[in-house]
Formats: C-alpha cells, sequence, structure tokens
C-alpha cells in the first residue's frame, strides 16, 4: 500500500509539473448552467506505434483506450453528481454510444450539432488523448520512476465542452505531462478531472 502511494504522490506531482491551457468562452458559465443533461461522447484515443505493434495491434489498442477513458470520465462525473458538485445529469453511456452507432458513428464522422441532435443534450463533453504507448494495469515498477531509469507514458490531453443551443465550444482544457509506467486510464483520469474540474463550468466550487 505503502508503494502504491509513493506512486500516486508521484504521478500527481508529474501532472502538474506542466502548465495547462484553459479557454473560456465570455458566456461559457451563463450557458453551462442553463445545462440540464449532458452526454460524454467517446475520446478519440491515439496511440504512437513501436515496432512491435502491428497497425491492427494499434487499432485494437485505440479501441480499448477509448472505452476505458469514457468509462471512467462518466463515474468521475457520476461520483461528483452524487455529491452535489454537478447539477446537470450525465447521459448513460449506453444510452450515448448505442445513440451514436445508430447514427453511424464514429465510422461517419459528426459535427458538434450533429451529435447533439442526435444525443438530445444540452452539451457535450469530449475529448482527445495521444499516448506515447499503451497503458497497462500491472506495470507499476515505482523504483525506475524513482531512480530515473525505464520509460514513461507520456500523455497530451485536451477535454472540451460544446454548448448544443448555441452548437460552439465554450470551454477547453489542454494538458501534456508525463506518467509513470504504471500509468493507469482511471489514475490519469482522476489527476486530470481533479485539475481541470478547478476551471469547469459545471463544477461547484
Amino acid at each position: 500500500m505503502k508503494t502504491f502511494n509513493i506512486f500516486g504522490v508521484i504521478l500527481f506531482l508529474l501532472l502538474i509539473s506542466s502548465c495547462a491551457k484553459t479557454f473560456y468562452s465570455p458566456d461559457a458559465q451563463n450557458l453551462a448552467e442553463n445545462h440540464r443533461s449532458i452526454a460524454i461522447a467517446p475520446p478519440v484515443v491515439t496511440i504512437q506505434a513501436t515496432k512491435k505493434m502491428t497497425p491492427q495491434d494499434v487499432e485494437l489498442q485505440q479501441r480499448a483506450e477509448t472505452q476505458s477513458f469514457q468509462e471512467e470520465m462518466y463515474s468521475w462525473m457520476l461520483k461528483r453528481k452524487s455529491q452535489g458538485k454537478i447539477k446537470p445529469e450525465v447521459q448513460d453511456l449506453q444510452t450515448t454510444n448505442a445513440k451514436l452507432k445508430e447514427a453511424g458513428y464514429p465510422e461517419k464522422m459528426l459535427t458538434t450539432a450533429q451529435m447533439c441532435e442526435v444525443l438530445g443534450v444540452d452539451g457535450i463533453i469530449s475529448s482527445n488523448y495521444h499516448l506515447s504507448k499503451p497503458m497497462s494495469e500491472g506495470a507499476a515498477v515505482v523504483t525506475t520512476i524513482l531512480i530515473g531509469v525505464g520509460s514513461t507514458n507520456e500523455v497530451h490531453a485536451a477535454l472540451n465542452i460544446n454548448d448544443c443551443s448555441q452548437q460552439k465550444l465554450i470551454w477547453n482544457y489542454d494538458h501534456k505531462f508525463a506518467g509513470g509506467i504504471g500509468s493507469t486510464p482511471s489514475r490519469l483520469v482522476d489527476n486530470l478531472m481533479r485539475e481541470a474540474s478547478k476551471k469547469m463550468p459545471y463544477v461547484k466550487k
């Protein structure tokens, strides 16, 4: 337990060590406060291929990571909703993904306006994750981080909130950082959302 606590601290410090960029539209807060329902779109995940990975391997891993990140973001938002920190209802993922699949997504690209119409919500949280390598649940070796040996996973994450009534981007949070080789979608999303939520218009301060 002590080892994982140390790892968590290290990962957190790595997360906040880089400078995050935040965009707010002038009417972001007012529009967000009027959102009664929001949906979490499947994240767009790209993984830098290695020599040992075939294109098929990369595609399968990206799909797996997309599902993991979406589930973790949904769980994070639901927890804050249960704590009274988030006002709008969060559409369940089964409904979100079923509606998008019926509309032909992701094979058919959808504009923000089209996605809003398909999902029937007031706001959409979308995200992009660029990983230097896949994340692994069982690969945490804290000592390699402590002594500076071993590879790390560089992650570039961007979170967006689009307002459906105005059909525009009202908030963006962009962060680039390095996580240890034991980084997982759960740890990454928890740390990322904790930092992003400090400036997210949905979250009560």
